[in-house]
């Protein structure tokens, strides 16, 4: 890698030209995945995108009044010190709060890029249009807050704030609350069936750990395979795939930690299925307020489906590791 101050003025330019293009590519990435959801915050990105389309070709005239047409073969990679853009393709699926962020961390960095290569250019024209697109650059730091200003009217960021609200819940609430009632109610059979078969807390406690990191490994690749989400909506499949496996092992090995009492205690049995039952009780009646929190489920009728459904498994797992 070479440093910034090797660099020829021809590199440098080269360097400008190619970072405004991918910087461009970046912004119209960005407003093609808001296009169907955030109409207005994609216009920004449009817009933004037409700012950097234009200071390539400003850039572009002047290396080939100075340098002819041919670029050489050098990118920003190629240079010790200077930031990197996350890869377009690892854009996808960005929060849109997270993509302004972004626009922004790519606007200073553009302007730090200019003012340094101002300051160690020896030709004029180039040093002039440097400097000019140091200033512009430092101005363009907030030009995301202000065309979201001027592109986001109140109408229209009530209803992108709408569509944000929905997203959330189809990508990280609807997921994780799948998981914590499987997590949940699923491995309370395994758990307790051996708990009352065994009367050991170190076995039970290991057929929940088994019961839990199985269930969520198993949850967390059927939700990454079911959908990609490029027509529901539902965001990228591996977030929420993590997502539904993290609370589907979370949700088991709430109520398996308990059976870490040691064996050698006095009624070590009788405490730890007596923790295990009131975590039970708290994870169901959370999973119940969630439910009607955020799916619109009455609490009343969200408590009786999941409390009862939960009693019905965990008496079987009772009934069988008694049996």
């Amino acid at each position: 890698m070479k440093n910034f101050a090797e660099l020829t003025e021809r590199e440098v330019l080269a360097i400008a030209i190619s970072s405004e293009e991918e910087d461009a590519r970046i912004y119209l990435t960005f407003a093609e995945q808001l296009e169907g959801s955030f109409p207005a915050s994609a216009q920004v990105f449009k817009e933004m995108a037409a700012e950097e389309s234009e200071h390539r070709h400003l850039l572009l005239g002047l290396y080939e009044k100075r340098f002819g047409p041919n670029l050489p073969a050098i990118r920003r990679e190629d240079v010790r010190g200077v930031l990197r853009r996350r890869p377009v393709w690892l854009s996808r699926h960005l929060p849109l709060d997270v993509m302004r962020r972004q626009a922004e961390n790519m606007e200073f960095q553009a302007g730090r890029f200019y003012e340094k290569a101002a300051q160690q250019a020896t030709d004029v024209d180039v040093r002039k249009l440097l400097g000019d697109l140091a200033l512009i650059e430092k101005k363009h730091e907030n030009l995301a807050a202000r065309l979201t200003a001027t592109n986001l009217t109140p109408d229209a960021k009530a209803e992108e704030d709408a569509t944000r609200h929905r997203m959330f819940l189809l990508q990280y609430v609807q997921p994780g609350l799948v998981g914590l009632m499987d997590g949940s109610v699923s491995t309370l059979a395994p758990l307790f069936a051996a708990a009352f078969a065994t009367h050991s807390n170190f076995s039970t406690f290991l057929v929940g750990l088994a019961a839990s990191l199985g269930a969520g490994i198993s949850m967390g690749f059927a939700e990454a395979l079911s959908d990609d989400g490029s027509l529901t909506g539902r965001g990228a499949p591996l977030v929420r795939g993590i997502v539904t496996g993290l609370m589907t092992a979370i949700g088991g090995l709430g109520h398996t930690l308990p059976f870490l009492v040691p064996d050698s205690l006095p009624h070590a049995f009788v405490v730890a299925t007596g923790i295990a039952c009131f975590v039970v009780f708290i994870e169901l009646w959370a999973i119940a307020w969630i439910r009607a929190r955020y799916m619109d489920t009455p609490f009343l009728r969200a408590a009786f489906q999941i409390v009862l459904g939960g009693a019905i498994v965990l008496a079987t797992g009772m009934l069988i590791g008694a049996a």
